[in-house]
């Protein structure tokens, strides 16, 4: 099959009985230098795509390996993050339960609850959005 999916015919010779012919020498011999001549050209394009199908399998792989190496690294950030806040409102807790600050103690809790509530995730917005830029090439990750 060639690109586009055509299928090459070509004219069969039929087996001849009797003295050959030269004409029928030379039609044969045309034959086979035109299979042969399709069959390189096929073969060259059918390299020609695979050579393409790899390149972009290195690319999008390395884009791929981009994005999963930002992703961890934001990740890393904004847990380091919630695990400060969550530290921080702890301390906090623990100050005004030893004080007997009920005002503290609840605007701790609150805290505590609202931080556990938000996703790292809900912070980026709609995934839609991360889909596509991960599709757009062009697409500059900065931290």
């Amino acid at each position: 099959m060639s690109e586009g999916g055509k299928i090459h015919e070509a004219q069969v010779l039929k087996p001849t009985k009797g003295p050959i012919q030269a004409l029928d020498g030379f039609a044969a011999l045309n034959e086979i230098v035109k299979a042969a001549r399709e069959c390189v050209e096929i073969h060259s394009v059918e390299r020609s795509k695979r050579k393409k199908i790899e390149a972009y399998e290195v690319t999008e792989v390395a884009r791929i390996r981009a994005a999963e190496d930002l992703l961890r690294r934001y990740f890393e950030q904004v847990f380091a993050e919630r695990r400060s806040n969550f530290g921080e409102l702890f301390i906090r807790l623990d100050q005004a339960m030893e004080q007997g600050n009920g005002e503290v103690i609840n605007a701790a809790l609150r805290g505590i609850v609202d931080v556990a509530r938000t996703s790292p995730l809900a912070d980026l917005g709609d995934l839609s959005q991360i889909r596509s830029a991960l599709d757009d090439p062009d697409q500059v990750w900065d931290l």
